[in-house]
């Protein structure tokens, strides 16, 4: 069995009151929702969030939500590991269930696809994975433009033997965007550690993986969710 779960706390440092504020008319945790439920391959789907006014938007939209995260794993030190193995034991108890996979999605993605929901549990499936993370080309390349500074002098942060002299030549890096997470459940319980032996990628395209951070990526994802409003 497969439990979703949506991570949403009343607070936010790089914009305030993120998941309850509009985005092309909608609060931005609707469009997280909306996916989940559209996607039709989860059991249950669980809200984590301290906020009622958060609690009240998910029940509306067709969720039970029954608890409110407590203040402890609310603050911003919170891991967001210890979030959802709290949601996950609350889900099990009020269910009366067993799940075996986890999928987080995260609100602050919108412009995810259902698609990209559905692929990435195929391939975390297919690979006989014990973690799937998502992500995207970066644009930056630690072979080749990313530095670090020593001493006051720029070194290329990552040195390889034949250092390419074209950002094609370097090795591919990709960017983690967060979006979505899948576990399964005994991994999840034993380690807050992604990446392992058994841990998958699903690679993302680059306008569907921007995290909302700042004032500026919320006005970069309003623009593409009214451009491409049409697309789920």
């Amino acid at each position: 069995m497969i439990l979703c779960t949506i991570c949403a706390r009343s607070g936010s440092k790089g914009v305030p009151k993120k998941n309850m504020k509009l985005i092309n008319g909608k609060p931005l945790i609707s469009y997280t929702i909306e996916q989940a439920i559209n996607s039709k391959i989860f059991e249950n789907i669980v809200i984590s969030t301290d906020s009622k006014k958060i609690a009240n938007l998910a029940k509306k939209m067709g969720l039970d939500v029954w608890f409110l995260r407590p203040a402890k794993f609310s603050t911003d030190l919170s891991s967001k590991m210890t979030v959802i193995k709290h949601a996950l034991f609350e889900s099990e108890k009020h269910f009366k269930k067993k799940f075996g996979e986890i999928v987080d999605l995260d609100v602050s993605s919108p412009l995810r696809r259902i698609i990209d929901i559905k692929n990435a549990y195929k391939k975390f499936k297919d690979s006989n994975a014990n973690v799937l993370i998502t992500g995207n080309k970066s644009k930056k390349n630690p072979y080749f433009n990313m530095i670090e500074l020593i001493k006051s002098k720029p070194y290329v942060i990552k040195k390889l033997k034949n250092q390419p002299y074209r950002r094609q030549d370097a090795p591919a890096t990709y960017d983690m965007n967060a979006s979505i997470y899948i576990w399964k459940k005994k991994t999840l319980l034993k380690s807050d550690k992604l990446f392992g032996s058994k841990t998958t990628f699903f690679e993302m395209p680059e306008e569907r993986s921007i995290d909302i951070d700042n004032p500026l990526d919320f006005e970069i994802v309003e623009h593409l969710l009214k451009k491409n409003k049409r697309k789920i």
